[in-house]
């Protein structure tokens, strides 16, 4: 219940963003500018607040497995989307690579498995995070566009994400702890993170034309990313004797949808960004049945204390 009624919270904040933005309240702009605000300031904060000073040393060890296992699945994910959709025509080709090896787990993926698996879950899904954005601004970003190898590498280790990981790991390993009124600031910003992703979510969905999203192509990517990928995630990981918890989180950030800026960068080198447009909101809406069902199978197989 727990799972669901957060599930039902997103969606109404989905639901806000979407009326919002229909209403002219919440202006194409405004949804950028939020964008930015979460990607640069809120996010880091809720990663940065998911470092605990009480944090185990075998909890530690974990992150390193965490690590390893988000960047083999960013890999097979990268062949996955090379293999899955050669008979789709070019430009919506693109699309549904890009939403094969990027999926949504930075806007939904934390709160989720926030919810379902704690702050140790939480800290966990934050090094996912971290081979996400490798693989976003490198073999992502390459299916739009031939951006210099220089100015990839420049993008991800200049990202606030990977450098609130960073800075994270620094705050665990130095003899000194912040005052109340700072950690609690940066809490009090990441825990604004939900709030503000699913009201993005929301508005790039009212963009959408409800009649067209009847598509084959959508609910073929949507069974793949929602259903097929994390079902082979999950038997690797079990057959691999993988620690419960990090099994959990792993899955579940393979089961989310396709990323918002998938529609972003469709839109802006010039693919196809109404079949963008379409998938995201199809393949969210979706997973607002399909992540509870795998929460809960989750939570009932894993031994997770």
């Amino acid at each position: 219940m727990s799972i669901l009624q957060t599930q039902l919270m997103m969606f109404i904040i989905i639901a806000i963003g979407f009326l919002i933005t229909k209403k002219g309240i919440f202006s194409v702009k405004a949804r950028a500018d939020v964008t930015d605000i979460v990607l640069y300031v809120v996010l880091p904060c809720n990663i940065f607040s998911s470092f605990s000073k009480d944090i185990s040393p075998e909890v530690l060890r974990q992150c390193g497995i965490v690590l390893l296992v988000s960047t083999c699945m960013h890999i097979f994910y990268t062949l996955l989307s090379k293999v899955l959709y050669i008979r789709i025509k070019p430009g919506r080709r693109e699309v549904m690579q890009y939403g094969t090896i990027i999926s949504n787990s930075g806007f939904m993926g934390l709160p989720v498995i926030a919810s379902v698996f704690g702050q140790t879950g939480m800290l966990y899904g934050s090094i996912v995070l971290i081979p996400l954005r490798v693989f976003m601004w490198t073999a992502g970003l390459s299916l739009f566009t031939s951006t210099a190898t220089k100015e990839k590498v420049r993008t991800v280790a200049t990202h606030p994400c990977i450098w609130a990981v960073i800075l994270g790991f620094v705050y665990l390993l130095v003899p000194v702890t912040l005052p109340d009124f700072i950690t609690g600031t940066i809490s009090t910003v990441g825990n604004c993170t939900t709030t503000l992703s699913m009201l993005v979510v929301g508005s790039l969905l009212s963009g959408v034309d409800l009649k067209s999203v009847i598509d084959k192509d959508c609910f073929y990517y949507s069974f793949l990313r929602l259903i097929a990928i994390p079902a082979v995630v999950f038997a690797v990981l079990l057959l691999l004797k993988v620690d419960p918890l990090v099994t959990g989180v792993a899955v579940l950030a393979s089961a989310m949808p396709a990323a918002t800026v998938t529609a972003m960068l469709a839109e802006k080198y010039g693919r196809d960004a109404q079949f963008a447009s379409k998938m995201l909101f199809v393949s969210t809406v979706l997973s607002l049945v399909t992540l509870p069902v795998i929460a809960r199978v989750m939570t009932a197989l894993l031994p997770v204390p």
